[in-house]
């Protein structure tokens, strides 16, 4: 039977229960200071993951006051080479093992970093635990890959890491975010932007609408309460595989332990019988507020904290994004966009973007939009839509769906299927401080957005989507 993890709150409506499994928590407190008060609503300052006897000293010292003055942001992390974007092959005999190492790798960088958050003075011995840990992970993935008859190639390469900076002017911020230094794992002061000075970029919007028609799939905006830190599609079998909180709406089984068949018998939010699978990480005020995960892996334990917002609104449309005609989706098709790990891979996979209602002709990717009153925030997640025809993953989990070229077709041997566009709005008061939940090395930077897509849609509603789509007709 498989074990999930759900953080209890909301009933859920009936369908078969979810088993939560306690795990044990890590060292560590998440010292969390409010500094300011904006309208009446109370700010956090900054997140300290320290051990007992404080934040440490050196450069761990806190950064400059509240208010929107001019300063140097700052944030330093540990950046790891992602093993898993370098995958050649996984065969899938190879895959329980591997995947379980993979989410090694991302549990030791999280420790790695807390560490030197707690003491900034231990960075080399830090470092030198972190590679020596890796390298033993990295040989047992190569290890599983070979005896499967799979292509490990230079996986041997990849256990050094390092420790990066980022120093930037930020002359706007929200009342409470703060210049960085090592202790500090963000948002920080040049992470926001009043949407009003950012110039038109877009035009039509961050959904960059496609040609003819559309679908759009109900589903609700998880009013139910279904969250995990879990990640099916690159953590499948991984308990706290993300490292953060992820917001589901569509099937209601979904967590890393569950099963084709399982995903294919359970109940759904959507409408029309659609059982797909559509998650995201949860975004949150950084308030005081002591929200149920606290204490638990992904939130707390991760330096996620706040309170999680629900969505105002959730948009799923599918439609075309180009000058072909779409195809339909296979069953159980897996398809991500965004990168959780931009801040240090770079940016190029960091495909969501961030913007304010009645302004979404400005799209910006590495900044929170600071959005004038009675507008909200906006996230828009738009999904690769070009499909090799031949297999529902990839190694990866990127080679097998890829964007359209710049024409808007499809490279050679790839085929149109619908493109999902997940467009998400957050009723989130002018300057108060909010960030996305993120791996700890990751800062909760915003180029770190990211969604994820599993269809179970019925064959049937799947056709009826294609021919509203190549159709020109807009349907739901």
């Amino acid at each position: 039977m498989k074990r999930q993890q759900h953080i209890p709150a909301r009933p859920h409506p009936p369908h078969p229960p979810h088993k939560r499994t306690r795990l044990s928590k890590r060292s560590g407190a998440l010292i969390v200071t409010a500094l300011a008060a904006c309208g009446g609503t109370a700010v956090i300052a900054a997140q300290a993951l320290a051990g007992t006897g404080g934040a440490g000293g050196g450069d761990a010292a806190a950064g400059g006051a509240a208010g929107g003055t001019a300063g140097a942001a700052s944030g330093r992390t540990i950046s790891c080479p992602d093993v898993g974007q370098h995958l050649r092959s996984l065969p899938a005999e190879a895959a329980p093992e591997v995947n379980r190492n993979l989410g090694r790798l991302e549990a030791q960088t999280a420790r790695a970093f807390q560490r030197w958050s707690a003491d900034p003075g231990t960075r080399g011995r830090v470092l030198s635990a972190l590679e020596r840990d890796r390298r033993a992970t990295i040989g047992r993935i190569t290890d599983a890959l070979r005896q499967a008859g799979g292509s490990p190639g230079a996986l041997d390469r990849l256990s050094a890491c390092r420790t990066t900076a980022k120093t930037v002017a930020a002359p706007n911020a929200p009342r409470g975010s703060r210049d960085g230094s090592s202790a500090d794992n963000g948002p920080f002061r040049d992470d926001f932007v009043d949407i009003t000075t950012v110039r038109p970029n877009t035009p039509g919007g961050g959904n960059q609408s496609g040609q003819g028609g559309s679908f759009r799939s109900e589903c609700g905006r998880n009013e139910n309460g279904h969250n995990n830190p879990d990640n099916l599609i690159v953590a499948p079998g991984v308990r706290n595989g993300a490292h953060h909180l992820h917001d589901y709406v569509g099937n209601l089984e979904t967590d890393a332990f569950a099963s084709d068949n399982e995903l294919a018998a359970a109940g759904t939010t959507c409408g029309n019988g659609d059982r797909s699978t559509y998650y995201w990480p949860v975004l949150r005020l950084r308030d005081n507020g002591r929200e149920r995960d606290a204490d638990a892996p992904g939130g707390g334990q991760d330096g996620n904290v706040g309170t999680i917002l629900r969505p105002a609104e959730v948009s799923l449309t599918f439609d075309a994004n180009g000058t072909e005609k779409v195809t339909a989706m296979p069953p159980f098709l897996r398809s991500l966009t965004g990168d959780a790990k931009a801040l240090t891979n770079g940016p190029a996979q960091a495909k969501a973007s961030w913007s304010c209602t009645g302004f979404e002709d400005r799209q910006v990717r590495d900044k929170y939009p600071i959005c004038p009153r009675g507008s909200d925030v906006v996230r828009s997640l738009v999904f690769p839509s070009c499909w090799d025809g031949r297999n529902i993953d990839s190694a990866n989990h990127r080679t097998h769906m890829v964007f359209p070229d710049g024409n808007g077709r499809c490279r050679n041997g790839f085929r149109a299927v619908p493109r999902l566009v997940q467009r998400l709005t957050y009723t989130i008061a002018p300057n108060t401080l909010y960030a996305v939940d993120s791996f700890p090395d990751q800062l909760h930077n915003p180029v770190t957005d990211h969604g994820d897509f599993i269809n179970l849609m019925p064959r049937r509603l799947m056709r009826t989507a294609v021919e509203c789509i190549n159709s020109g007709r807009d349907c739901r």
